[in-house]
């Protein structure tokens, strides 16, 4: 049975994702039309249809609102790539359309990568997608060794251990990201993952033989 308490604070925690979700989206439709820096509170409040000081009681800013609807964002990419692995017919195919995707979601809100991953940006927020990228290569080797097998690692991506081809690659990849957001992204996301897997699997040291022994 369920109680009054535990049914209060089911709702809350629902009201809380409402309205974040309502705030990012307001957000993310604002900076298609003007620069982050331009953006106030009380732009995203009056589009996302809540108080200024509903904003507060989430957010210190629009630039920690910025932070934490890219990193959702980065999260649920991240989390939906499919990697390549021993079983894929074509591991080359996965792994340059998971990269494909990646560029397509940043070019989707570009304007909001590129204020917060470029000079002036967040450094909390190029950490986390280091982070995450680097679980990301760490958990795609690891299964590569074990001849396919999904294997368990539970934790944060700051759990990982320090695995110096990882982190470099996570770098690499997010500095060619910024560049091209940066540069108005010249190249589109097909091009440019045809162009990443070659440098991104040659880092890590990872070739297709590997991946389908």
């Amino acid at each position: 049975m369920v109680t009054t308490r535990e049914s209060n604070t089911s709702s809350g925690d629902r009201r809380v994702r409402r309205t974040h979700a309502a705030l990012a989206s307001a957000l993310i439709q604002l900076v298609e039309e003007q620069d982050l820096s331009r953006i106030s509170v009380a732009d995203v409040a009056e589009h996302a249809g809540v108080s200024r000081s509903t904003f507060y009681d989430h957010y210190r800013d629009v630039h920690e609102l910025a932070e934490a609807a890219c990193t959702a964002m980065i999260d649920d990419l991240i989390g939906s790539l499919p990697a390549p692995g021993p079983h894929s017919a074509d591991p080359v195919r996965d792994a340059t359309q998971s990269l494909e995707a990646f560029f397509a979601s940043l070019a989707e809100h570009a304007g909001l990568y590129r204020a917060l991953l470029g000079p002036q940006g967040s450094a909390r927020l190029v950490d986390h997608i280091r982070r995450r990228i680097a679980a990301a290569v760490y958990d795609l080797v690891r299964q590569a060794a074990a001849g396919g097998d999904l294997l368990e690692r539970g934790g944060s991506p700051v759990d990982i251990p320090h695995d110096v081809p990882a982190v470099f690659t996570a770098g690499a990849l997010i500095g060619v990201a910024a560049d091209w957001l940066q540069r108005g992204c010249p190249l589109p996301p097909a091009e440019m993952a045809a162009l990443t897997w070659p440098l991104f699997s040659a880092l890590y040291r990872l070739d297709v033989d590997a991946l389908l022994r």
